[in-house]
């Protein structure tokens, strides 16, 4: 009779730290070493009160005279301690019978936090405290990223055990890195454990600015890390198949797409059209990123990159993050392309049923050879008869695991479609050297001709009957102007006059006013919280002249194309970010006539804007060039918020800062083909230590 298998062994139940520490992805021992203090605490040395200064963290050593509660102003545990040479009072607004019963009189204690002096002697807010004896620690004590309910002591003891724990053997030595270091150099594990725990003699300065070498190793460490994984990425890519989409000689769709066009091309469209044209003849998936500055002329571009698919008889796709920016591009393509006998589909998550049914149909049977929409195009109900090319209009507005939603529909003969992403948000080279360094770039440097300067300027909202004055002026005259607010709603944190407001005061200000020919003159209100048909009858409206003020939220940021429109006045510009503001500033100059943009700001109940305000308003007066907006918008804000990472919830670096680090990210650069050549299993450690099940995301 056989035995019976053994039972496995129960997994023991996941306590509330094990859950805080997941809340902090701190999964595997090597993500606990990973996982570094924000500050340090020096409970190396006992400082005594006599030799303290006035708002210094220091730490004593006393006795406890007096623990009381009292109710006055509110209720307080007061206590005092003498170190023997002065007397220091601890506060406590917020305590518990532990913090009496350890604070007793008579209780030999150690107390840390900021000394403040004052008539009435040393005082603390707060400290933190425990019982004297024992040695003093030989470091700075760490002071960890947090969540609730994972106290500091718990955190200190998982970090260690996963420190000592992590295999943290180097993946190339420390002595590649010796011409960014004067200094000893570091292995990872030194570098880890001295950060963890740094000796008392460091300058906290060279630990809080990341330029001490123990940091410099980690900066280089990471830097490496996810220029391998696109390095990576480049070469699987490398190894798969995507549809020979080659451009065919004679009466094709691409040349009569090309003699219809009202307007020749510029010299950069040509050029980039033939870079576009030469990566979808191949056999390898394109995965182009096409930037250009607002109206640069990048749709014409994507037009006649769909044309040639199309000619080789397969579908493409346009996927735009709003219905307002896809219908905008929908509606040109289908001018364009409805005359050359091209069936166009259209997708939105606000369709009706039947509609959308229709349109299935269309896409499945491969009668529509363009697909244009938003998020709905990537939808599991969407089946494409043979797609070959997906076009992703502002990319970065788009989720990491989108992007890779719409490269997996093609199925077909385990092959992928190319891939062609836009930006009118132009991107800095730093951040083309690492965050797109698996991506091929093509810059459209130069715009259409008949593009009038902006002239922009920064007016306090003091000066707000100015503006109207001068809305009066240009609506007089025939033109248009745009009024762009913040929110839509009231909001008690952000004091900031709403869509529907503005809109009322705007009517009452300019009542009376009259178009060119007479007509009273409409004003119109777009926000995103229409319906999509009101939000249609308006920009309508709008781009037909019928309405001569548009007043509106962000919804009209990219793609809307008003030639008459010549003004564009933008309230609380401190409170939009550069890159935005610049996307809006590009709604007007779009026709002949002189065009204006207006940043209103307020203070508020503040003397003055904040330095990081003033800087983007300043850089949007200073220039026009979407590239020279990029990089400072880049300085200010990091790239983080920059690329739009928020969307895959991780952090872009942890630690590199590309502003300052730029020397370490070319090393990591050269450095990462040779250690992949020479020895892939460390590279494939490597990434696997620092990015874990993340790579995939950079791929996107």
């Amino acid at each position: 009779m056989s035995e019976p298998a053994p039972k496995k062994p129960a997994t023991a139940p996941k306590t509330a730290h094990d859950k805080a520490l997941e809340k902090l992805g701190l999964v595997r021992d090597i993500d606990l070493a990973l996982h570094l203090p924000l500050r340090y605490e020096d409970e190396t040395r006992i400082t005594k009160l006599d030799e303290a200064r006035e708002g210094e963290h220091i730490q004593i050593e006393a006795t406890v005279i007096e623990c009381e509660v009292t109710f006055r102003p509110r209720r307080q545990l007061i206590v005092k301690v003498n170190d023997g040479t002065d007397i220091c009072t601890l506060r406590f607004f917020s305590f518990y019978p532990s913090h009496q019963k350890a604070l007793e009189v008579g209780k030999r204690v150690r107390v840390r936090g900021e000394a403040k002096g004052g008539f009435l002697g040393w005082t603390m807010l707060h400290p933190s405290f425990k019982a004297a004896g024992g040695n003093l620690p030989a470091a700075l004590t760490p002071v960890y990223p947090t969540v609730a309910g994972l106290p500091q002591h718990v955190l200190r003891k998982a970090v260690l055990g996963g420190l000592a724990r992590a295999d943290l053997a180097d993946t190339f030595e420390p002595g590649d890195l010796s011409q960014f270091s004067p200094h000893t150099l570091w292995t990872l594990r030194a570098a880890l454990q001295f950060l963890h725990h740094p000796t008392p003699d460091v300058s906290l300065d060279t630990l809080s600015d990341h330029s001490h070498p123990a940091w410099q190793r980690l900066k280089a460490e990471e830097l490496l890390a996810q220029q391998l994984s696109q390095l990576q990425s480049r070469r699987a890519r490398a190894a798969l198949r995507a549809p020979v989409l080659a451009e065919v000689a004679g009466g094709t769709l691409h040349a009569r797409l090309l003699a219809a066009l009202p307007f020749a091309l510029t010299a950069a469209q040509a050029r980039v059209g033939q870079e576009i044209a030469h990566d979808m003849a191949r056999h390898v998936p394109m995965h182009r990123l096409l930037q250009g500055d607002v109206g640069a002329g990048k749709t014409v571009v994507a037009a006649l990159a769909a044309a040639i698919c199309m000619d080789a008889g397969w579908q493409c796709a346009l996927m735009a993050p709003t219905e307002i920016l896809a219908e905008q591009h929908f509606r040109k393509l289908l001018g364009w392309l409805e005359p050359l006998g091209i069936t166009t589909a259209w997708l939105t998550g606000t369709q009706k049923a039947k509609e959308r049914r229709a349109m299935l149909a269309l896409i499945e049977s491969g009668e529509a050879k363009l697909v244009v929409g938003t998020h709905a195009v990537i939808q599991e109900k969407v089946h494409f008869h043979n797609l070959a090319l997906a076009i992703i209009d502002e990319q970065h507005r788009f989720g990491v695991a989108q992007r890779l939603a719409l490269r997996g529909k093609l199925k077909h003969e385990a092959m992928e479609p190319h891939l062609l992403m836009m930006t009118a948000t132009p991107i800095p080279r730093t951040l083309a050297m690492s965050y797109y360094a698996d991506l091929d770039v093509s810059t459209l440097d130069e715009l259409p001709p008949g593009r009038t300067p902006i002239v922009t300027k920064v007016v306090n909202e003091a000066r707000r009957d100015e503006v109207i004055e001068r809305i009066r002026a240009q609506v007089s005259e025939g033109r248009q102007v745009y009024w762009v607010c913040p929110l839509i709603e009231e909001s008690e944190a952000l004091d900031l006059s709403n869509a529907t407001q503005t809109h009322a005061d705007l009517a009452a200000a300019l009542n009376g006013a009259t178009r060119a020919d007479g007509t009273p003159l409409l004003i119109g209100l777009l926000h995103s919280r229409m319906p999509p048909e009101d939000k249609k009858a308006v920009m309508g409206a709008f781009k037909e002249g019928l309405v001569a003020v548009l007043v509106s939220t962000t919804v009209i940021e990219v793609g809307v194309d008003v030639p008459n429109a010549s003004l564009m006045v933008i309230e609380h510009a401190e409170r939009f970010g550069l890159s935005q503001l610049h996307q809006l500033r590009g709604r007007v100059g779009r026709g002949a006539a002189a065009s204006a943009c207006v940043l209103l700001y307020s203070t508020g109940d503040a003397p003055r804007l904040s330095q990081s305000a003033r800087e983007r308003l300043k850089a949007m007066a200073e220039t026009n060039d979407g590239f020279e907006i990029a990089r400072r918008d880049l300085e200010i804000r990091g790239p983080g918020e920059f690329l739009g990472a928020r969307q895959s919830g991780e952090a872009m670096l942890r630690f590199a800062d590309l502003a300052t680090d730029t020397a370490l990210l070319e090393w990591a650069k050269a450095e990462a083909p040779m250690l992949l050549d020479r020895h892939p299993h460390l590279a494939a450690k490597h990434v696997q230590r620092w990015l874990g099940g993340k790579a995939e995301f950079l791929k996107a």
